[in-house]
């Protein structure tokens, strides 16, 4: 088996992750400092944000120059000594990749709206609608909110043309129908690979590729805005660019792997990417929207290992990103029988306050569920500290560009953003060295007692419960195939290599099965699994 195909990754948010200088914002000197712990907690690669030179409209996501380092992060020297000191504690190291738009500041869309028409055709320029172009080309919106076009100003002061940005206006969308785009991107993917880069992750892998016209998208339906068909995501011509990208990858030795983050409206569609000639894994992220039910996640689980095993990949898991609500909240309110999209659940947190108790309890029991499944799984930092969303964050703080895009409707991501806590007390909670300034967004102070300090050690902490599943994925399950086991509408149980896992998400607790051993629990437990608790059970004898 490849390492990709089962392996642990965590993703670092570098700007919250450690402050190794100081000035507020999490760097790579930080991570170098904390690579440790990374190391301890027995995962085998990082997944790091984008470090690129960034204006930080949409937290790096809108990419000034990808092939330098953003001087708040570091300098370039510093990311090759992070590759090399990773490596050097066996942990590969994944980077994002971002084609689907670059920053209004890249040098390519300064000249673009200089005039240049080389660099207008390497973007999504169109002439707008009636009788002076005063309306967008289509009706197509952001993901940030609003109309998803932008109208330029010309030297003269009048109204030229619009451009596409189908997330902050700062991000105008690339043409990747022009081969010097196509080029381009390959470029920068053999400067990151020949650096010893392992991995890149692509932002937006379902958008490269629009459908022919522009045409309209259609009235917008809020409960399917991320998945819906639309002429803007997963078009076939996508597939082309993954497999040239594939046969760059292929080149080296060992192999560099992608992982999709592609929004797509089923895991029929999903597993299209996956084709043995495309890439190599991409993100099951129904998962994040699945509620707390035991027919929705099997369903969804069964799903994906059905349409990733037609292509021979593997299902690629993860609870948790730097673009959705933490886990630990997600779980702390009522359940819904649908899929719970970010936008939607943020909506109900001021009519609907959150148990952090009960989503604390769900969060555990989802950490061992995922970490018993096959395949490859992703750890959001923090989250294996059970940190909840930061929901009270002042209005004043907010960074994440939907916040104003939305006419301050949506509080949008900078809740999940929040600067990790890694000691007891203090200024930062340890993010950055004493007397230094305070973190680019405040920390709850009742994190302190969630910090790695206060956990590490504790055998009944998330911090410990996290470390015992990583090696149970190994010494427990191996690469063994998954059996489902019938066990009650409400209980989720499978068996692998002579493991078995159960989760009880309903309101009654059930008994274990006779002759069972207890080897790991995400709760007390004795001779019932409670509500909302996992186990790991050995029943050797009767396989």
């Amino acid at each position: 088996m490849r390492w990709w195909q089962d392996a642990v990754v965590y993703q670092v948010y570098i700007r919250s992750f450690a402050d190794g200088d100081g000035d507020g914002e999490g760097d790579l000197a930080g991570l170098i400092e904390r690579i440790d712990y990374l190391a301890d907690l027995g995962v085998d690669a990082i997944w790091l944000n984008p470090w690129y030179r960034s204006p930080m409209a949409d937290g790096g996501y809108d990419v000034a120059d990808y092939r330098d380092i953003d001087p708040r992060f570091g300098t370039l020297a510093d990311a090759e000594r992070l590759i090399d000191v990773a490596h050097g504690r066996g942990l590969r190291v994944i980077i994002d990749i971002v084609p689907n738009h670059t920053s209004d500041q890249h040098r390519w869309f300064r000249d673009a709206l200089a005039g240049d028409p080389a660099a207008r055709a390497r973007y999504l320029f169109r002439p707008g609608r009636g009788v002076d172009g005063e309306l967008p080309p289509n009706d197509w919106v952001s993901a940030f909110g609003g109309s998803a076009w932008a109208r330029e100003t010309k030297a003269d002061g009048t109204p030229g043309d619009w451009y596409l940005h189908l997330y902050a206006v700062e991000q105008p969308d690339l043409d990747w129908s022009n081969r010097e785009v196509r080029e381009e991107f390959e470029d920068v993917l053999r400067f990151w690979f020949d650096r010893g880069v392992d991995g890149v992750r692509i932002d937006v892998a379902h958008g490269l590729v629009k459908a022919d016209g522009l045409p309209d998208g259609g009235p917008v339906d809020p409960a399917r805005q991320y998945v819906r068909p639309h002429p803007a995501w997963d078009q076939p011509g996508v597939h082309e660019i993954y497999r040239a990208w594939r046969r760059i990858a292929d080149g080296y030795e060992p192999d560099r792997i992608f992982v999709a983050e592609a929004w797509v409206p089923d895991n029929e569609s999903l597993a299209r990417y996956l084709r043995p000639d495309e890439l190599h894994t991409a993100f099951q992220i129904d998962l994040l929207f699945a509620p707390w039910s035991a027919a929705v996640l099997r369903e969804t689980i069964a799903g994906s290992l059905a349409a990733a095993r037609e292509v021979g990949a593997p299902s690629t898991w993860v609870l948790s990103n730097h673009d959705v609500p933490r886990n630990v909240t997600r779980y702390a309110r009522t359940q819904p029988d649908h899929q719970i999209l970010p936008d939607w659940d943020r909506r109900r947190w001021a009519h609907e306050p959150a148990d952090l108790s009960l989503g604390m309890r769900r969060a555990r029991a989802a950490a061992m569920l995922v970490g018993a499944l096959p395949g490859s799984l992703y750890v959001y930092q923090g989250e294996e500290l059970g940190l909840p969303e930061y929901e009270d964050l002042p209005h004043e703080r907010r960074q994440d560009p939907t916040w104003w895009q939305s006419g301050y409707t949506e509080p949008g991501r900078d809740g999940c953003r929040v600067p990790l806590p890694w000691a007891r007390a203090g200024a930062s909670l340890g993010f950055g060295p004493e007397g230094g300034r305070d973190p680019w967004l405040p920390q709850p102070a009742e994190w302190g007692t969630l910090s790695v300090d206060a956990q590490a050690g504790d055998p009944d902490s998330t911090l410990e419960l996290y470390r015992s599943v990583i090696r149970s994925r190994r010494d427990l399950f191996g690469d063994a195939p998954l059996h489902w086991i019938e066990a009650g509408a409400d209980v989720l149980a499978f068996e692998r290599g002579g493991t078995e896992c159960r989760v009880n998400l309903g309101r009654l607790a059930v008994p274990l099965p006779r002759g069972s051993v207890v080897l790991l629990a995400s709760g007390p437990v004795q001779d019932v699994i409670p509500p909302d608790t996992a186990v790991y059970l050995s029943r050797a004898g009767e396989w």
